[in-house]
């Protein structure tokens, strides 16, 4: 699975670092540092991750 931020669309609310820790972190000035290969392991958090962003800024790719 492939991630992708548009850090144009992010508002840094913190959904994804909730949802899905490994992966997602929202850095001190709001941005989001994200890990774009994730292991299998983490897929279901970074689906809920995808569905619980609020200006869906993330999207994923099989």
């Amino acid at each position: 699975m492939k991630v992708t931020v548009d850090l144009d669309l992010c508002e840094g609310h913190g959904q994804c670092e909730f949802a899905a820790p490994d992966v997602f972190e929202v850095t001190e000035d709001g941005s989001v540092d994200y890990v774009a290969e994730p292991p299998e392991s983490e897929r279901a958090a970074v689906v809920k991750a995808a569905a619980v962003c609020p200006v869906r800024a993330i999207t994923l790719e099989q």
